[in-house]
């Protein structure tokens, strides 16, 4: 499926070997073998239908270990029948015939709602005239609750089956109407059973996950240039991994809980890849560029759980978002991204084996990480250069406030000595003016005028009237 990557185009996958291997035009996916969600379903049910007839009637087995086995397989199938008794209800024709008069108004009610409005769905699911649907989903939500010890794969079974049955309900309305109303009730139904269903203990969902990361963790030596991806030069003004966007989607995948919002994430990793990859490169980016540069994302990003979310969508996802459409090849892609990630070699990165294996043992290192190791080591030579600059102007800072407290001491002292110096100075002026004073206020110093009238002591002839 891999053609070694040249120095243009990188990693190759032609698009039929991302279809079905049944020829039925939808999109396959390493994880079904190759085949679409439908196909693998049906080839699936087929195959445990053919096990379970060609069992050997006498496996050699003592009596009584083959009697516990019998009442355990009869014990489990009147569950499932219990099971299916409660998600369905009885395949009795009558309940297909009762419709209520105002269940034809809220199914137009459900026909107009607007894209992405989950709380309208809500609402409508919740009035009276779709109390038979709010019904099944609370059965089903309720059972599925208490039998979600089952096999993550028979719960699997039972979620894409109840989605058949509830659309049942709409075959009606067009495509594209039907198609939003069960997207929301995916999300209405996967949001209550999340809890129960992802990394389900009857599956080695968790093992996978760290053997994965483990993985991922051991190639991130791998460079843009080793898997073929456009990426700016050094002359490019481009500020940053122009594939960060990308990261952060896909790492966002595993905060959320419904397949669909799951999806959109990878939906959305997808575009950010093919707008880094437009600033990148000069020509259109195709598909084998969007694949290698998906790769060197997921790499990068080394996402949570990448195989426990994988599998979820596969398992609880609606077909037709895996089957076709944008999603659909944005999902297929990252399966193949997964699959290529687990299998890579060193012909794949156009290494021999003897330089593959000496990247994994850390014995060398990549000529990009070896330009970042020098970028690395010259941004730290930088620092310590800066602070030791820092350190040396801190240093004159203390010296210089301890200069200014000496200064400010001295100021201080001056004005204290000068205001003391005024105070004598001003004592000495206050006396002068009190004596002037005095001396003006004396007898002696009284200038007379004509016009003013005093009266004189003569010491010897005593008073007497006189005009000055």
């Amino acid at each position: 499926m891999w053609a070694t990557p040249d120095k243009q185009r990188g990693i190759r996958v032609s698009k039929e070997e991302l279809l079905c291997k049944n020829s039925c035009g939808y999109y396959g996916n390493p994880a079904w073998q190759g085949f679409c969600s439908k196909c693998w379903r049906e080839r699936a049910r087929a195959n445990g239908a053919h096990g379970q007839d060609a069992r050997p009637s006498d496996d050699g087995t003592p009596l009584t270990f083959s009697k516990f086995e019998e009442k355990k397989n009869t014990e489990k199938s009147r569950r499932i029948n219990t099971m299916r008794r409660l998600f369905w209800g009885s395949p009795s024709p009558q309940k297909q015939q009762e419709s209520p008069e105002g269940f034809g108004a809220a199914l137009k009610a459900y026909q107009s709602l607007e894209p992405g409005d989950f709380t309208g769905f809500l609402k409508l699911l919740r009035s009276p005239a779709s109390k038979c649907l709010q019904s099944r989903c609370t059965t089903f939500l309720n059972t599925m609750e208490a039998y979600h010890e089952l096999p993550v794969q028979k719960q699997s079974d039972y979620v894409q089956d109840f989605y058949q049955s509830f659309a049942k309900y709409f075959k009606g309305s067009s495509d594209s109407q039907v198609t939003q109303i069960m997207e929301h009730l995916e999300k209405l139904i996967m949001t209550r059973l999340y809890k129960w269903v992802f990394c389900h203990d009857s599956c080695d969902d968790e093992h996978r996950d760290l053997t994965l990361q483990r993985r991922i963790r051991s190639l991130n030596w791998v460079t843009p240039q080793m898997l073929g991806v456009p990426f700016p030069d050094k002359e490019t003004a481009v500020t940053g991994d122009p594939f960060l966007p990308a990261i952060t989607a896909i790492i966002e995948m595993d905060a959320k809980r419904a397949p669909q919002d799951k999806l959109i994430c990878v939906t959305k990793c997808s575009q950010h890849v093919f707008e880094a990859l437009s600033t990148s490169n000069t020509e259109p980016a195709n598909a084998d560029d969007f694949l290698s540069g998906l790769i060197y994302v997921v790499l990068k990003a080394n996402p949570p759980r990448l195989h426990s979310n994988m599998q979820y969508v596969i398992r609880f996802g609606l077909p037709h978002s895996l089957m076709a459409g944008e999603s659909g090849y944005y999902f297929t892609n990252l399966s193949c991204a997964i699959a290529f990630i687990e299998k890579l070699d060193g012909p794949a990165l156009n290494l021999s084996a003897e330089e593959f294996e000496a990247y994994m043992q850390r014995q060398h290192l990549p000529r990009s990480a070896s330009t970042r190791e020098q970028l690395c080591c010259d941004t730290q030579n930088l620092l310590e250069e800066l602070k030791g600059r820092q350190e040396k102007l801190d240093r004159g800072v203390d010296v210089l406030y301890a200069e200014l407290h000496k200064w400010v001491q001295a100021v201080n002292s001056q004005l204290d000595e000068a205001l003391t110096k005024f105070a004598v100075v001003e004592k000495e002026i206050m006396a002068q003016v009190e004596l002037a004073d005095f001396e003006s206020s004396s007898p002696h110093n009284v200038c007379p005028k004509e016009e003013d009238q005093v009266v004189l002591v003569d010491q010897e002839h005593g008073p007497k009237d006189t005009h000055c």
